[in-house]
This record gives structure tokens, sequence and C-alpha cells, in this order.
């Protein structure tokens, strides 16, 4: 075995450890300009189920919005 450390080791340890998350640059890029609630809600309605969710999740509320405005009323 060589004791001597190629410059390919130097490299590699030093391009591994300093390596970009690409992945979350977008989120990293959203909470610097502070704007975390849109890109939730764009990854949000970008997923099928969560687009789903979302649309019965506002319907239920505007059902219970409009029974108790209803109900208010004295129409049930």
């Amino acid at each position: 075995m060589s004791a001597i450390m190629t410059n390919f080791d130097v490299d590699t340890s030093e391009a591994h450890g300093s390596r970009k998350w690409e992945g979350l640059s977008e989120l990293d890029q959203a909470i610097r300009d502070n704007r975390l609630m849109e890109y939730r809600l764009k990854k949000s309605w970008a997923d099928p189920w969560g687009r789903k969710l979302t649309i019965i999740g506002l319907i239920v509320i505007g059902a219970v919005f409009a029974f108790l405005a209803g109900a208010s009323f004295g129409l049930w």
C-alpha cells in the first residue's frame, strides 16, 4: 500500500463535502424570499392528491359556513 494520497482523493473528498443540494434549492430560495407559504401551496396544488384534498376541504368549509349562515337566518 502506498502512503501517498493522490490528488484525485483530495478532490473527491472536497467535492463530496461541498456538494450542493440541488433538490432543495427551490425551497432554500423560497425561505430566503420569505414566500414559504406560496411554495407549499404550489407544491400541494401540483400533487393530484393534494389538489383533491384542497378542493374537498374548501367544499366542506363552504358547506359548514352555508349551513351556519342558513341556520342563523332561520332557514332550518
